[in-house]
């Protein structure tokens, strides 16, 4: 397996691939899906800026229809889309070119499709279980984004106290734009609650930490304990 690392502007990843054929593609599937959206950000700066969901015109590029529709179901801002929805562009590629192994880090928001078992590590700063934990992802031919966000690890701007909340889904931008939004409200009181704006959105699971507090909701894969390596996570 080849792990690399590529960053173009502010997209910081981690490529991971059997052939540097399909590192290629994702590079080239991540710059194409970059180029569209800083193109329409000219026409449009209001997408860019706002924290509210913002339509997007039909004949926009697709990358830019898939935040913008991912906004209006996480009732977010588009923006909250664009690292999965980078990430995306580029694991399509990978599939185009023959590929049956890709996944794409862009800073936490993962996606990928996988021929094998793959254990994806829980980080959540310095929460009690930070680093302990790993997700096992099955294999599977359908692309999958694993997203995160977090009030207390990263850049990222959030208005909530979570130290990680962690959406699955098999739309990439939509798992992206509900980590953002949940980790803005989430709180131990208010999860069984939140969770019921969950249902019936495209995201079938949800695991979320807040200190020594974790919430667990839908169809999680098998968690098991493990040694994440502060290393090969994906920053800038």
């Amino acid at each position: 397996m080849i792990r690399e690392k590529f960053a173009y502007r502010e997209t910081i990843t981690t490529i991971l691939a059997d052939d540097a054929s399909h590192i290629e593609a994702a590079k080239e599937g991540m710059i194409a899906a970059r180029t569209d959206l800083e193109e329409h950000l000219l026409t449009d700066p209001f997408f860019q800026m706002s924290y509210s969901p913002v339509s997007a015109p039909a004949e926009a590029p697709e990358s830019v229809r898939q935040m913008a529709d991912a906004s209006f179901e996480a009732d977010v801002g588009p923006m909250a889309a664009v690292a999965a929805t980078i990430g995306w562009a580029g694991i399509k590629s990978m599939k185009n070119t023959g590929a049956s192994f890709g996944l794409i880090d862009n800073g936490g928001d993962i996606v990928l499709f996988s021929d094998r078992e793959l254990r994806v590590g829980i980080y959540a700063g310095s929460a009690p279980s930070s680093g302990k934990l790993a997700f096992i992802i099955p294999p599977q031919t359908e692309i999958l984004g694993i997203c995160t966000s977090s009030a207390t690890v990263g850049p990222s701007v959030s208005f909530g106290t979570a130290d990680l909340v962690t959406c699955f889904s098999h739309d990439p931008a939509k798992a992206d734009a509900w980590a953002t939004s949940l980790c803005n409200i989430l709180t131990p009181e208010n999860f069984d609650e939140v969770m019921k704006k969950v249902e019936g959105s495209t995201v079938f699971a949800v695991y979320a930490v807040i200190g020594d507090w974790i919430g667990r909701w839908g169809n999680l894969p098998a968690i098991v304990p493990a040694h994440v390596s502060y290393d090969l996570i994906t920053k800038g």
